[in-house]
């Protein structure tokens, strides 16, 4: 299947419909095909269809905007090119290693103190539980410790023997590596912990031969777009995320 025609399919998301409750499917929009992707939506008895489509495709977000659709969250991606770019020397006292046994413990714990009530397109949907959309980075950083479906590394970062924060990393291809799920725990933020994990996934990325590391976050968090701002990140592209029901609102 081509990169456009894979673009344009919608998938079904088992993991977001047993946690949401209803038929959950993932897509992105081009304009053209999004009287296709409906069809599919309804042949599939689809009831959430979340899709997205670059910012600067607005003849896209339009045409969602016309069907139904409301815009959720904007994602942002920073790219880092390790061909003409120094990695910088770290600066904190705390150490990052490779996920070990027992991390699969603390590291959950952790994403679910760090993403309770993040705003992303989860949260921002008023029909969707807000309880199960702080469990959805809990499920998916415990995925990840046990899954090379959901990352192909998981860095640790350690102070004083505890573990402090983690980050995720997926190889897209052998070119680029992709920054996932990264947190930190409340009680080590501010430290430069998130630096620390970000120093150690670029030379992860590098030891891989990778050309770059990308990595996104939706574009409220300026906080954390400064950080990599900071390291040497640079904006790349964005994306709009939408929601669209198809099945009616039970008002009670």
């Amino acid at each position: 299947m081509s990169a456009v025609a894979d673009r344009e399919k919608v998938t079904f998301s088992e993991i977001d419909s047993r946690r949401f409750g209803v038929r959950v499917a993932r897509a992105h929009v081009v304009c053209d095909r999004l009287p296709n992707l409906l069809d599919s939506c309804a042949a599939e008895r689809i009831d959430l269809l979340v899709a997205r489509c670059n910012t600067t495709n607005l003849e896209a977000a339009q045409a969602m905007e016309s069907n139904g659709f409301l815009l959720m969250d904007t994602l942002l991606y920073y790219s880092f090119d390790l061909t003409r770019k120094s990695i910088p020397e770290a600066g904190s006292d705390g150490r990052v290693r490779p996920l070990q046994p027992g991390d699969e413990v603390e590291i959950p714990r952790i994403a679910s103190a760090a993403f309770q009530g993040y705003m992303g397109h989860y949260h921002a949907d008023p029909r969707l539980d807000l309880r199960e959309c702080d469990e959805a980075y809990r499920s998916w950083a415990e995925r990840s410790c046990t899954t090379r479906e959901a990352a192909d590394q998981v860095l640790v970062a350690e102070v004083g023997g505890k573990v402090a924060g983690f980050g995720t990393l997926r190889l897209n291809s052998p070119d680029e590596v992709e920054g996932l799920l990264f947190a930190v725990a409340p009680e080590s933020q501010a430290k430069g912990i998130c630096p620390l994990l970000m120093i150690a996934s670029l030379q992860w990325s590098r030891n891989q031969g990778a050309k770059r590391m990308i990595i996104s976050t939706q574009v409220t968090n300026v906080s954390m777009q400064k950080v990599w701002c900071r390291i040497g990140f640079e904006p790349s592209h964005s994306y709009y995320t939408f929601h669209k029901w198809f099945k009616p609102e039970n008002r009670g």
